[in-house]
């Protein structure tokens, strides 16, 4: 468990900061961008929570997958090292993945199938779910890049449940959209 007595530390004033592993790390590289995605993504979770507390099924599902955004954190600050480790590292297994592949189908299996791609609007809960997505997509960006950088190990799992994450908040729009109801579609060229 983490203990936090005192907020400010002064360490990273310099431009560094420390990995799990407590090796030094420049606040500017790929891995600390990448768990800082995941947690801008969870502050954007947290804030469309704002919008769907009276929601019982949508929001204990959001609550769940913020506490899996700071394991993914954990995930991504503590890189694979050669040789045991001197703790067991917290991990993104598979079965988290699935879970949102069961959540996107119990959601998405009461709407009606798609017929236009939809514009990220709608009630205040769609559209912060929305920016949540992209917000999720960019993490996934990085989390791809920093797995494509010689020497950097990134699990397959985490790159996944980003992935099925930002399926999932695309779902969870249009359920805040009276399920789909009232999803604001696109009309193409109809501004021309």
């Amino acid at each position: 468990m983490v203990t936090l007595n005192r907020i400010y530390t002064r360490t990273g004033d310099g431009g560094s900061t420390r990995l799990a592993t407590g090796a030094p790390v420049s606040k500017a590289s790929l891995r600390v961008e990448a768990y800082g995605g995941v947690d801008e993504t969870n502050a954007a979770v947290g804030l469309a929570r704002q919008h769907t507390a009276r929601d019982a099924v949508l929001d204990a599902i959001l609550e769940r997958i913020q506490n899996d955004l700071f394991d993914l954190g954990a995930d991504l600050a503590t890189p694979e090292q050669h040789g045991k480790p001197e703790w067991e590292p917290l991990r993104i297994l598979d079965g988290q993945v699935e879970r949102l592949e069961r959540e996107i189908d119990l959601l998405n299996g009461e709407m009606s199938p798609l017929t236009s791609f939809v514009l990220p609007a709608g009630s205040p809960a769609a559209a912060a779910l929305h920016q949540a997505r992209t917000v999720c997509r960019r993490a996934e960006r990085t989390c791809v890049a920093l797995s494509e950088t010689e020497g950097e190990i990134v699990g397959k799992p985490a790159i996944k449940y980003l992935n099925r994450l930002s399926d999932l908040l695309f779902v969870a729009a249009r359920w805040s959209n009276d399920k789909g109801k009232a999803d604001v579609l696109w009309k193409p060229g109809a501004t021309r």
